[in-house]
């Protein structure tokens, strides 16, 4: 057996509002919604974000997330109004740590 694919599943209370912050951080619209109250971007092969309807568990959850240009995203997050401190040096990488509107720990970490 082998794993060929994992996604980070976050929970929220609001689908609709993490669904645009999700789609300002990953760079557009989710690239499914399998099912009512569950929203999947799929930036790398094997690989995504599900935003998950469960209002009891909204705001404890995280994920960490590579990304090509953090400096880029941290401008355009910035732009748009998301909240955040800028990249900040972290176990050997430069990371930028993001609250989602539930609090849910989005990092991404990158060059």
């Amino acid at each position: 057996m082998a794993v060929t694919g994992v996604m980070a599943n976050l929970p929220v209370s609001d689908p609709e509002v993490a669904g645009r912050w999700y789609a300002l951080v990953l760079g557009g619209p989710p690239a499914a919604r399998p099912m009512d109250g569950l929203l999947e971007w799929r930036p790398v092969a094997g690989g995504g974000v599900q935003v998950w309807h469960e209002p009891a568990r909204a705001g404890g959850s995280g994920c960490v997330l590579a990304v090509d240009d953090l400096d880029d995203l941290a401008a355009r997050l910035t732009s748009a109004g998301v909240a955040h401190d800028g990249p900040q040096p972290g176990g050997g990488a430069r990371l930028l740590v993001l609250a989602d509107p539930d609090g849910n720990r989005v990092v991404l970490t990158g060059a």
